[in-house]
């Protein structure tokens, strides 16, 4: 049974506190990646319904750093699913709470796998689209699923068919 990407968004907010900072006085990248962990795996399993484990991280965007006593809101949402793997779309905005502004700070994908009870991958439900933006992401995800592969050594980049057609070849 499809489920909408709307079912698995998940908004995590944190404040960037002094432990959290570089001597920059921003946060630490390695901090970021470990709440976008969070948020996405919770966004993964709340659409799966089952315990989930991080199969890649991809495309990490540092577009703007995020300064000590700022807010991070991370949102996460699955933009497509396979047969056990799912993609997870991260939006990552911090905020001056003090003059109130808001900015896009990073954004990333990340893959999970479903478990069964045995630790094994488990199949998860498919993702239906409705907005023009979860559609965007869906077609997409196909491609950066093949790249994920092809990195990973588990694709020949000649069976890579979605991404050959956009290079036309």
């Amino acid at each position: 049974m499809a489920k909408n990407p709307a079912d698995s968004l998940i908004v995590m907010t944190e404040l960037v506190l002094p432990n959290d900072t570089n001597t920059f006085g921003n946060l630490m990248g390695g901090r970021l990646m470990y709440w976008m962990d969070i948020a996405a795996a919770l966004s993964a399993q709340k659409h799966a319904t089952l315990p989930v484990v991080t199969a890649s991280v991809d495309n990490i965007s540092f577009e703007n750093p995020i300064k000590l006593g700022n807010a991070v809101h991370i949102e996460a949402k699955v933009t497509r699913a396979f047969h056990t793997s799912m993609e997870v779309h991260l939006m990552v905005h911090g905020e001056d709470l003090v003059n109130r502004y808001r900015y896009k700070s990073n954004e990333a994908y990340y893959t999970f796998v479903g478990l069964d009870p045995h630790g094994k991958p488990a199949a998860v439900p498919s993702i239906e689209p409705v907005t023009d933006l979860e559609k965007s992401l869906f077609d997409g995800a196909l491609r950066r699923r093949q790249l994920r592969l092809i990195l990973g050594g588990k694709m020949k980049p000649n069976d890579a068919i979605e991404l050959k057609a956009i290079f036309g070849i």
